[in-house]
C-alpha cells in the first residue's frame, strides 16, 4: 500500500442510518478506510452495542476506522437539528457540546483511531451572536486536548468560514497552546475555497496539517462536491500539499449530490487522478 491513505467520511451517508452496506461500498471501491462523521441519528457513537457493530463490520470490510470528526448537531432529518457549538458564550450550551465531544472521543477506548476532527464554533452565515466566541473555545479545547490524548487521539482543528478558524487563526491558536498534546490542522479545501486560494490556506499552515477534507465548490457556497466537480485548481492545490511535506492521509468528505454510490464512484475516480498527481500509483505513473 503507498504511505498516502485514502479515506470516506461517512458524512456521505449522513442523511441515513449507517450500515454494514455503506462500508461494503466503501471498500469496493477502492478506499481502505473512513472518517465516521459523529452525528446520533446517523451513528450513536456513545452506544457501545453501535461501536461493537461497527468494529465488526470494519473487520468484515477490511476498512479501518482513521478518524472521526466530533458533532456539529444533534441529529439531521432533512434540516439540522440542534446545533453544537464548542465556542458558545452561552456556558450550558457549550459544556453540552464539550460533552458530545467527550463521547465521541471515549469512542476511542473500543475502537481505537487516530485523529478526531474538531469545528471551533459554526459557520458565520448560520452563526448566533454566542456562536463563536474565542474564550470560550479556549476553554473548551483546555479541557478536551489532555483527555483526547490520554485516549491517544490527536485533535485536528479544521479550517472553516468563521473569525476562529481561518488558517492564520488556527496557526496562531496551535502556537499558543504549548501544552497541547498532539494538536494541529485539518485543512479543508472546500471552506480554504470560500475563503479565498486553498494554496494560501495551505502554505500558512505548513508544519502543523495533520489530517484533511478533500472536497470542492464553485467558492460561493460549501456543496462537499467531489474534487474537479468545482472550481479548485487541484494540480496547484496538490502541490502546494507536497511543497509543505504532507502526505496524507486524505479524506474525501462530499456530499451525496443523488445517489451517494454515484458520488462514491466519483469519488473513486478522483483518487485515481490523486495518486497519478502524487506519484503513489507506480503503475498509473506509468500510463
Amino acid at each position: 500500500m503507498s504511505a498516502s491513505r485514502f479515506s470516506v467520511s461517512t458524512y456521505l451517508f449522513h442523511q441515513s442510518r449507517l450500515d454494514r452496506e455503506h462500508l461494503v461500498e466503501i471498500a469496493a471501491h477502492g478506499f481502505d478506510s473512513i472518517e465516521l462523521f459523529a452525528l446520533r441519528s446517523h451513528f450513536d457513537y456513545a452506544d457501545p452495542d453501535a461501536a461493537q457493530r461497527l468494529g465488526e463490520w470494519l473487520d468484515d470490510t477490511r476498512l479501518t476506522l482513521a478518524a472521526v470528526h466530533a458533532p456539529t448537531a444533534q441529529a439531521f432529518d432533512g434540516k439540522w437539528r440542534g446545533s453544537l457549538s464548542l465556542a458558545s458564550s452561552n456556558d450550558p450550551a457549550r459544556r453540552a457540546a464539550v460533552d458530545e465531544t467527550v463521547a465521541a472521543i471515549d469512542l476511542a477506548k473500543t475502537l481505537r483511531y487516530d485523529t478526531l476532527v474538531v469545528h471551533l464554533g459554526l459557520p458565520e452565515h448560520v452563526a448566533a451572536p454566542d456562536d463563536n466566541d474565542a474564550g470560550a473555545a479556549r476553554a473548551s479545547l483546555d479541557g478536551l486536548m489532555p483527555y483526547a490524548g490520554e485516549c491517544g487521539v490527536q485533535i485536528a482543528l479544521e479550517v472553516q468560514t468563521n473569525r476562529l478558524s481561518t488558517p492564520d487563526a488556527l496557526v496562531a491558536l496551535v502556537e499558543d497552546a504549548t501544552d497541547w498534546p498532539a494538536a494541529g490542522i485539518c485543512v479543508d479545501t472546500g471552506h480554504a475555497r470560500l475563503l479565498g486560494d486553498p494554496v494560501d490556506a495551505i502554505e500558512s499552515v505548513s508544519g502543523h496539517i495533520i489530517s484533511t477534507h478533500v472536497n470542492d465548490n464553485f467558492g460561493t457556497r460549501d456543496d462537499h462536491l467531489v474534487p474537479f466537480d468545482g472550481s479548485i485548481d487541484w494540480a496547484r492545490t496538490l502541490m502546494a500539499f507536497l511543497k509543505v511535506g504532507y502526505a496524507g492521509p486524505w479524506t474525501f468528505e462530499v456530499a451525496p449530490a443523488g445517489a451517494p454510490v454515484a458520488a462514491l464512484a466519483r469519488a473513486a475516480t478522483a483518487r485515481q487522478r490523486f495518486e497519478r498527481a502524487l506519484g503513489t500509483n507506480d503503475e498509473l505513473m506509468s500510463q
